[in-house]
């Protein structure tokens, strides 16, 4: 591994001189207050810098098809930014949400990205709508690739939340927006006095489907060109010196739960009330322009949103996204992703989660930020004793530095998980990915783990991992993705996620894709071929193996669809079930399978997302749908139901030949104002009978202040005929919690 660091640093150095450069604008400072109310008309704004926007979407290159005007400035404390957005008809602006953190992909919508460091990998992201919401979120990996989001969730991480604030107008020539961004709210490193970044800004115009930039972003770079940081302009503040303001915010819950629980001799249900009473306290410090620590005692996340319920049909374990927001701080920082899109050797769900119960978090810590050229993510926590698990601390130290040219990247990693009965898991790794010429890139990654349960020896490639992966990161033209991993048999991160262990094999795309420009209906389309191979360290057999050929598009109106031709192999060791009564027996399967997928865009009252698929599924056959059915009435009312239904079948087996599987989940959201909001959550799937219900009322006057009151259930639909008799439900909770921020 280290030769192939070396060689990689000098081929990289050699080709430093072919990288992108953007010409720094010096940011001007607001000379006069100006009053912050969403009319950006007084006569300071428009002695500040103007943004020229260029067409992204739909034909690259253009002028805007509406006009605007742009304007940044600074002051002490804030960066200002100012827009007005013009229309012709002024009755075609649409906006359907008042929601915080909605992404507003196909609305109306105004907002910057800033690459704070400079580094052309992270940014923070900051937008509004004509209703004034605020959607803020983080970008890791310059917006490339699975992992960064929170462990594993993607590249954008929306469930991130700073302070800030917007204020919006309308008209009938168009719409206008005030925004202001404090220093303290961003991590940045001044030089010499002068603080450098990186901006993008983006309008979306939903009447047109299209997309203005600054500066002008090339699609090539895919749907995710407009948030790459690497793509950003250069801008530049002359002594900008943010506060360090102290947030401390305490919190206080009451609530109520009662649970339904069989006897110790299982012939009835029993009643189990619990009343809940219960207070902590977060505290942030940011030390200086670019190091943030937060403290935490007596940790509850009651408030967050359910986890959505999943089918698996796999034999693997399922995946669920961070969804706390203590988690989320620069979770991007904490990444260290594995081979597959969502296995890290860092998982925060390991933390304070026991299957599907919560575990009391006594308190811990976390330390962020960047000292002198490293980025720098420390966090501990420490958790209660639950069931069989023992009281535990987790501990994770994550660095990383810019090196040779703005896109490559060095890091290291180390993890712990101790047990206070004396078990031990420890991990560390180390990853290097390198911009080599053009828009190609070598992602490495080296890892090893000690569970002294396994004992196993540090000095031998069972408890390592390692991965070699090269790609080039474009959607027009040619472009691949090859990747090599090796899970040994021993590797076992007790911080992470690993899906598929005890592997070797490789994986990867080849692409193709073309952007026709004006005078097409298009505006893009691609042929693709994915492969993946995959073999077993224990017996050298064959794990899996698929091949997908197929062909995708996107339209100028938004509209979106794929098709695939996948033949899959499958090496199954052990039996697994998918129900009950159906069992898919040990040996190997050879299958294929047609899949679908189409979108509609969600800029209309009623959008679709849809899958459909058909074909062969080991020793049987498979037909599945998976739909979502969103319904935009107004700025106040949303309403989406998801629908997935698989139907098995397996004509070659004398019993337990079938399985239908229907899956629900149905969301109503109502917004009185970007202030107060109420949302139902309703999840059922008939082959766990489990109907689950989750309603919400958030009340946000302010960012750092939150009341929520939450009511949760969780019962059974058909069970009636149970012996012994099922209870109403098997649980409900009611629970109140308040959030105040003191800002010393």
């Amino acid at each position: 591994m280290k030769r192939i660091f070396i060689v990689v640093i000098l081929l990289a150095g050699f080709t430093c001189s072919q990288l992108y450069s953007q010409e720094t604008v010096r940011i001007k400072r607001l000379e006069k207050p100006v009053e912050f109310d969403g009319l950006p008309f007084e006569p300071e704004w428009d002695v500040l810098n103007k943004i020229p926007l260029t067409m992204h979407k739909p034909n690259f290159g253009n002028p805007p098809s509406e006009s605007g005007e742009i304007m940044i400035g600074y002051d002490n404390e804030f960066i200002w930014i100012a827009a007005r957005l013009l229309m012709k008809d002024a009755s075609r602006i649409y906006t359907t949400t008042k929601k915080r953190d909605e992404m507003l992909n196909s609305l109306d919508a105004f907002g910057i990205i800033l690459d704070t460091y400079n580094d052309n990998e992270n940014g923070l992201a900051f937008f509004t709508t004509p209703t004034g919401s605020r959607t803020d979120y983080t970008i890791a990996n310059d917006a490339a690739g699975g992992g960064g989001g929170p462990q594993g969730g993607g590249p954008m991480n929306t469930s991130w939340n700073t302070f800030w604030d917007v204020k919006t107008s309308r008209d009938d020539k168009g719409w206008y927006v005030e925004m202001r961004i404090p220093f303290s709210s961003l991590k940045f490193k001044p030089v010499n006095d002068i603080s450098e970044m990186g901006l993008i800004v983006i309008r979306n115009i939903s009447a047109n489907n299209e997309i203005d930039t600054y500066p002008a972003i090339d699609p090539k770079y895919g749907f995710m060109a407009v948030n790459k940081p690497s793509l950003a302009a250069g801008i530049s503040f002359d002594g900008a010196r943010p506060e360090k303001p102290v947030y401390v915010s305490p919190y206080a819950i009451a609530g109520f739960s009662r649970d339904w629980q069989l006897n110790e001799t299982e012939d009835q249900y029993i009643k189990n009330d619990k009343p809940k009473y219960d207070a902590g306290l977060d505290i942030k410090y940011n030390i200086n322009s670019n190091l943030t620590l937060d403290l935490t005692a007596n940790t509850d996340f009651a408030q967050v949103e359910a986890d959505d319920q999943q089918v698996n049909l796999t034999r693997y374990s399922l995946f669920f996204p961070e969804k706390r927001m203590f988690f989320q701080e620069r979770s991007s920082l904490f990444n260290f992703s594995l081979a597959g899109h969502q296995d890290n050797l860092f998982y925060s769900r390991n933390i304070g989660i026991s299957g599907r119960n919560p575990v009391r978090i006594y308190g811990g810590a976390r330390l962020v930020g960047r000292i002198g050229g490293w980025d720098m993510g420390f966090l501990d926590m420490q958790t209660e004793k639950y069931g069989v698990n023992p009281s535990e601390n987790f501990g994770v130290l994550r660095i990383r530095r810019q090196v040779i040219n703005q896109n490559s990247y060095v890091g290291g990693i180390v993890t712990t998980r101790l047990g206070m009965n004396g078990d031990q898991n420890i991990a560390y790794g180390l990853d290097g990915i390198f911009r080599l010429f053009g828009d190609d890139y070598l992602n490495l990654k080296w890892a090893q783990t000690y569970d002294s349960k396994i004992g196993n020896k540090m000095a031998s490639f069972d408890p390592a991992f390692m991965m070699i992966n090269w790609e080039r990161r474009s959607e027009e033209g040619f472009a691949y993705n090859f990747n090599y991993s090796y899970s040994g048999e021993k590797f076992n991160p007790g911080t992470g996620f690993v899906q598929k262990g005890s592997v070797q094999g490789l994986n990867g795309m080849l692409l193709y894709g073309w952007i026709p420009g004006e005078n097409s209906k298009f505006f893009n389309y691609s042929v693709f071929m994915r492969a993946e191979r995959f073999t077993r360290l224990t017996d050298g057999g064959m794990e899996g193996m698929s091949v997908e050929p197929g062909f995708e598009f996107n339209t100028k109106k938004d509209i979106h669809a794929e098709l695939g031709l996948r033949y899959q192999e499958e090496g199954v060791l052990e039996d697994f079930h998918l129900s009950d009564s159906i069992v898919i027996t040990q040996g190997e399967y050879r299958f294929t399978e047609l899949q679908l997928r189409v979108n509609t865009p969600e800029s209309r009252m009623i959008s679709i997302e849809g899958d459909i698929s058909a074909g062969q599924f080991y020793d049987g056959r498979r037909y599945g749908l998976e739909s979502e059915l969103k319904f935009n009435f107004s700025s106040s009312f949303q309403l989406s139901t998801g629908y997935e239904f698989n139907a098995l079948r397996f004509p070659d087996r004398p019993v337990n030949n079938s399985l239908n599987i229907h899956s629900i989940n149905s969301r109503a959201l109502y917004m009185f104002s970007t202030k107060l909001s109420a949302s139902l959550l309703i999840q059922y799937v008939n082959t766990e009978d489990e109907l689950i219900t989750n309603f919400r009322i958030r009340y946000n006057p302010r960012e750092g202040n939150d009341f929520y009151l939450v009511l949760n259930e969780f019962r059974s639909l058909y069970g009636k005929d149970e012996i012994p008799a099922l209870p109403p439900f098997f649980n409900r909770t009611v629970m109140v919690k308040y959030t105040h921020t003191f800002i010393l």
